[in-house]
């Protein structure tokens, strides 16, 4: 199964955490840290597409 579906259906509510990580093969506290990582990552792209060339 595709990993994106799977934490694509977690973060809509279809399945909860501990199921995301089950099928992932992760534990749910793994599972915490690489979503924190990938918002962060998102936040940082979206606030450097949204820096001006003055800025």
């Amino acid at each position: 199964m595709d990993k994106r579906k799977v934490i694509q259906a977690y973060k809509l509510g279809f399945i909860s955490i501990q199921e995301c990580a089950q099928i992932l093969g992760l534990d749910s506290g793994q599972l915490s840290g690489l979503m924190k990582s990938q918002q962060l990552a998102s936040d940082y792209a979206d606030s450097q597409s949204k820096r001006t060339v003055n800025s």
